[in-house]
């Protein structure tokens, strides 16, 4: 890899007045005395259940602060110095140079490269260990491992019609979903292959041969004739799922398959996707390749018995007037792909505070995850996918926090009034947390220390957009008298703590809490901005994060030193939370369990929901949705986005190894903002 240090030593000196006006609102004149008055005290709220996509406390205003005249520097200072360093590395980490800190890209590379700089210069030690060239063991601040879900590399691509070559990246892309083979038959164009749509709608007849053909297909499902649906006044239904396509078509054992963009949709995408970009599901066993519109309409010009175009094959689709169509046998696609399968390389990125004494031996474990979603191709909005995401508040903002944390203890166990006996402490930077955990999974898997010896796991997910002083807690059922363990830090820290029992929930914190590891999670609330391009470097609030650094480290203070390690306790049946953009909610808790087979183990449902209705049970395997495959979260969201409240979903379950099918009435997400 190269070198990079040079450009992530610099941080961005360009601070929004906006964001900060409130501070400069609040700091009396340098003339002028402010009063003095005891600091307020925190307050630890129990009993609540706070759902993470819906929990956004309400802001303070101040009246009469002009942004415009503002004095940044004034501002920052008055703020404190952990509020411009967690500043800094928010703006740093949510910078486009870092493309989003998928994982598998550049910029995650660099992101990690980022953060094990500053946990250098917090004084902490290498976390991991690894064997050298010649079989040593030297110490190592990554713990590396490959993710599945990975892109095909594609080895070989061409493709050619009546003998002219066509041009990759212009004229065709190879999609992420395709396997190796190689081609030369006859065509055949399936409509929009959509096996059963609205009214008795099908792209095939009982009698089709698709056998040994070149298929090709539209995207999306039937359109009117201003291009919008004709089934779905949200975008598209679920008849228009790649996957359920492809599936329909490999069913059939094609040679080949193509994919067109229909012409004049106006939802649709316009250009070619990117092998990256475009994995709809299982890699198929036949070459699956995107033909470009213009290329195309050439293509079946020349090749259609009527010389009718891609326009008018689409127009004759959308009014269910052809199903496959059996285009001339002289004219042959040429087709040959050779893909490998490529697995994403990916690392959590750790440093360790040592203790002393007779806890040395105990860990805390205070964690964050540094990944973010990329160019929003999967756990987005979908309207955004291609746009880059710069993920400030999710979650620069908690490696911002975690990174500031480890400085503030590392000065605490370094101190002259240090007590004598301190639990020694992991930092933990988490890798692939969007695409479900995989990174804290890992680290449960494949520890640095027996899970017996880890007192507490702190997650920080979400702590940029601090309002009112408030934040949610979760876990704080999930050890014996946790409540009053932590309840003299957050007196002492001024901030009021809504405090939820759960140790489940979709972040990282789950992953311990299923090993029976107690945890807490921090998070200062939903917004607009979430899994969205807007959530910047300058919508975050470093005033309020230096207050969460600070009750981190009250609360990891007070744990580094109890005699007795916290006990876990079960919080299971107390709900979960649904992550996603849907207008209606399942109600479940899905498993974060790697599974070989199909469906999607559920872990818990929540009370008064879609779910718990329709008597789904922790334990169920969802097998299909409306006889769609549901194997992963992703494609849950996507099926939900699909529906409005009031739908009924033919829900097919295994249940104690048997097969059922349970109706399930959709009821609205009460998810806000």
């Amino acid at each position: 890899m190269p070198n990079h240090r040079p450009l992530l030593r610099l941080v961005p000196s360009l601070m929004l007045a906006s964001l900060i006006s409130v501070a400069l609102a609040q700091t009396p004149p340098a003339d002028q005395a402010a009063p003095t008055k005891a600091p307020p005290a925190g307050k630890l709220v129990e009993g609540e259940k706070i759902n993470p996509f819906s929990y956004a406390p309400k802001a303070a205003r101040v009246e009469g602060a002009d942004p415009a005249q503002a004095d940044l520097r004034k501002s920052l200072e008055a703020m404190g110095p952990v509020a411009i360093e967690w500043y800094q590395h928010v703006q740093t980490l949510s910078n486009p140079f870092f493309e989003g800190r998928v994982p598998g890209s550049r910029g995650n590379d660099l992101a990690a490269e980022y953060v094990e700089f500053w946990m250098k210069q917090a004084g902490l030690q290498p976390a991991f260990e690894r064997k050298d060239e010649k079989g040593g063991i030297t110490r190592s601040w990554r713990q590396r491992f490959e993710l599945d879900g990975g892109s095909p590399q594609v080895e070989q691509a061409a493709v050619a019609f009546d003998g002219a070559a066509l041009e990759r990246g212009t004229d065709y892309q190879v999609l992420g979903s395709s396997g190796s083979g190689a081609a030369v038959a006859p065509m055949v164009f399936a409509g929009y292959a959509i096996e059963e749509g609205r009214g008795d709608y099908t792209s095939f007849d009982d009698d089709v041969d698709l056998k040994g053909k070149v298929v090709i297909f539209l995207r999306y499902e039937p359109l009117d004739e201003k291009g919008r649906s004709r089934w779905s006044d949200r975008r598209f239904s679920a008849a228009s799922a790649m996957r359920g396509k492809l599936d329909a078509l490999a069913d059939r054992e094609p040679a080949a398959i193509v994919m067109v963009n229909p012409p004049e949709c106006r939802d649709g995408a316009k250009g070619l996707e990117q092998t990256e970009s475009s994995v709809f599901g299982p890699g198929y066993d036949v070459p699956v390749i995107q033909l470009s519109q213009e290329r195309a309409d050439a293509l079946l010009r020349a090749a259609d018995p009527e010389g009718r175009g891609l326009m008018d094959l689409r127009r004759l689709a959308d009014e269910g007037r052809i199903r496959c169509v059996t285009l001339k046998p002289d004219r042959k696609l040429d087709v040959r792909v050779a893909v490998a399968e490529k697995g994403l390389q990916a690392q959590n990125v750790g440093g360790i505070l040592p203790g002393r004494g007779s806890l040395a031996d105990e860990w805390l474990i205070i964690g964050a995850h540094y990944d973010h979603v990329g160019m929003g191709y999967f756990g987005a909005d979908p309207d955004n996918r291609g746009k880059l995401h710069p993920g400030a508040d999710d979650n620069a903002s908690g490696t911002a926090a975690m990174l500031c944390t480890a400085k503030a203890l590392h000065e605490h166990y370094n101190g002259s009034d240090a007590p004598a006996d301190l639990r020694s402490i992991i930092f933990l930077a988490f890798t692939a947390e969007e695409m479900g955990l995989d990174g804290s999974r890992e680290f449960v898997k494949h520890p640095t220390m027996p899970a017996d010896r880890i007192a507490v796991m702190i997650n920080l997910d979400m702590v940029g957009r601090l309002r009112g002083d408030e934040l949610a807690m979760s876990g704080t059922g999930t050890a014996e008298r946790f409540g009053d363990l932590i309840r003299p830090a957050i007196e002492r820290s001024g901030v009021t703590v809504k405090a939820d029992p759960g140790g489940r929930g979709p972040s990282d914190h789950a992953s311990f809490y299923a090993a029976g590891i107690p945890v807490l999670f921090l998070f200062t609330g939903n917004h607009g901005d979430y899994h969205k391009p807007s959530d910047r470097g300058h919508t975050v609030n470093p005033l309020g994060a230096a207050k969460v650094v600070g009750l981190t480290a009250e609360i990891a203070k007070d744990l580094a030193v109890v005699p007795e390690k916290p006990k876990f306790t079960s919080t299971d049946g107390k709900g979960g939370s649904d992550r996603g953009y849907a207008k209606v909610r399942l109600g479940i808790q899905p498993s974060m369990e790697k599974r070989e087979e199909p469906g999607l183990l559920i872990d818990d449902v929540s009370k008064d929901t879609s779910a718990a209705d329709a008597g789904l049970k922790r334990g169920d395997i969802i097998l299909t949705w409306d006889d769609k495959p549901v194997d992963d979260v992703p494609t849950l969201m996507e099926r939900l986005r699909d529906h409005e409240p009031g739908d009924v979903v033919k829900m097919r379950i295994i249940r104690d190894g048997k097969e059922m099918v349970v109706d399930v009435t959709m009821k609205a997400s009460k998810r806000d903002g």
